[in-house]
């Protein structure tokens, strides 16, 4: 409690929801506070509290891709070296990292360049890693877009180290490939989009197909980064005649035709062959930063956890004691402020009040929105319709529902602060915070949840009664 008693959001919020319901006792004035949005009651309570606030502006925190050059992969084995140094102050044994850190280092200057050879079954990649493996350090990734199997990641793994990927197709691109060009674009992977199997087309249809495909992928690939192979010609049949007149006949397997990539594929290793590394590296390092940020994540979310139960049940009071509807709401938008400044010094984001206030107001005006304050109220009271304590039932209702939505916004801003950059210390995304609020609501709809909520709740307003069986909504039941 006096930990609580140092945070003057929460106690001022609080404070000013029981002193104006105090004073409408006198007055009889606050009757119509019901009337009041749940926009409206946060904005009251952030007052107080702000209105000296300087304004500060919004952060864009969407990533901007930059050139990969030897500073750029280096920054990025800074930052997980800095990930790491995370994981340490959270007491957790970072040998295994600090490993993992010590053999991205002298990637830097590597001097084998690798290649890998990728795209969807039967487009002849495995022909033409036959064909290209005399010359270079060539693998096949398992193949692309197989239902039920987890090939594409595996395919991906493997890409991820590759210095130089061939995206192999045998025809017009599918809005399946056109994705992973994209996606590979996005992580810095040097590509050639190779089109296989052009014997299969008639000679006229050849150039077609090869405009058509550099067409599709001129926002990712200059149109020479497009290239038609035949990796493993199919059998075409010879005709001789003899000099007698007779006729021999016979099936002969035509040369691969790999030439023109061949030559594209030495250019690119001999001239971009630092390039080519320095990006591979930013990509294993960064692939190493979200491996530790995911540890790094499940510690903080068990730290997290417990501070949003507390101020749940504070919420659950609080509305509880409230008599007036919308000063259950007042209360609930402090609380909430509180909460993410809390959370923030959780995930390290350096948050100001305003940028608090301006979080938990995001959260309130949305949850109306959604109708989570009229869903949940309804949800909750319909299960506490059989309890022996009906005539505090609406008390009851106000209060589980107020710490219901106050978990919902914690949740939400535990899976916010997650999917954050691990270097991102100020800022709020609103859009990005309203879509994990509707996700994580979605989550916690369910009416299993929700009766077992309700039960925890009752036992923390009435903890000499007896706990009731409550029946189950078949409107909430997922």
């Amino acid at each position: 409690m006096t930990a609580l008693m140092r945070r003057p959001m929460l106690v001022g919020g609080v404070s000013l929801s029981l002193g104006l319901w105090l004073l409408g006792s006198f007055q009889h004035s606050l009757a119509q506070m019901g009337e009041f949005s749940l926009l409206s009651a946060i904005a009251l309570s952030s007052l107080f509290w702000w209105l000296n606030a300087k304004r500060t502006p919004q952060l864009d925190l969407s990533p901007v891709l930059t050139p990969v050059d030897r500073e750029t992969a280096e920054k990025a084995i800074a930052q997980a070296e800095t990930a790491i140094g995370y994981l340490e102050a959270e007491n957790q044994d970072i040998a295994p990292w600090k490993a993992k850190l010590a053999q991205l280092k002298p990637e830097l200057d590597r001097n084998v360049l690798n290649l890998v050879v990728m795209g969807g079954k039967g487009t002849g990649k495995s022909s033409l890693v036959q064909a290209l493996g005399n010359q270079w350090n060539v693998q096949e990734a398992p193949a692309l877009f197989v239902p039920e199997t987890d090939s594409d990641t595996l395919a991906y793994d493997l890409a991820s180290t590759a210095d130089l990927v061939l995206f192999v197709t045998n025809g017009d691109l599918t809005e399946s490939e056109l994705q992973s060009l994209s996606q590979l674009s996005r992580q810095h992977h040097r590509l050639l989009l190779v089109f296989n199997k052009q014997d299969q087309y008639l000679p006229e249809e050849q150039p077609l197909v090869l405009q058509q495909l550099q067409q599709r992928v001129s926002h990712l690939l200059a149109s020479e980064e497009v290239m038609a192979i035949a990796a493993s010609p199919s059998e075409i049949r010879v005709r001789k005649h003899q000099p007698d007149g007779s006729v021999q006949e016979w099936l002969e397997k035509p040369e691969s035709a790999i030439a023109p990539l061949s030559a594209k594929i030495s250019q690119i290793l001999t001239t971009e062959a630092s390039q080519l590394v320095w990006a591979t590296t930013k990509r294993k390092a960064d692939r190493l930063k979200g491996e530790i940020k995911d540890a790094l994540n499940q510690v903080r979310r068990d730290r997290a956890l417990p501070i949003i139960e507390q101020y749940q049940w504070i919420a659950a009071a609080t509305a509880f004691a409230n008599p007036v509807p919308a000063l259950d709401l007042l209360a609930t938008g402090a609380i909430t402020g509180q909460l993410v400044m809390d959370l923030g010094a959780i995930y390290q984001q350096k948050l100001d009040l305003q940028q608090a206030q301006t979080a938990a107001k995001t959260t309130g005006e949305l949850m109306l929105k959604l109708g989570l304050v009229e869903l949940s109220t309804n949800t909750i009271s319909h299960f506490l319709k059989t309890h022996a304590v009906t005539y505090v039932a609406g008390g009851a209702a106000q209060g589980i529902s107020a710490a219901y939505l106050t978990r919902v916004a914690g949740l939400s801003l535990i899976e916010y602060f997650q999917s954050q950059d691990i270097h991102s210390e100020t800022g709020f995304n609103l859009e990005k915070l309203s879509n994990t609020l509707k996700t994580v609501f979605q989550q916690n709809q369910r009416a299993t949840f929700i009766q077992s909520f309700v039960k925890q709740g009752l036992a923390k307003l009435f903890p000499n009664t007896p706990q009731p069986q409550l029946s189950e909504s078949p409107a909430t039941a997922a």
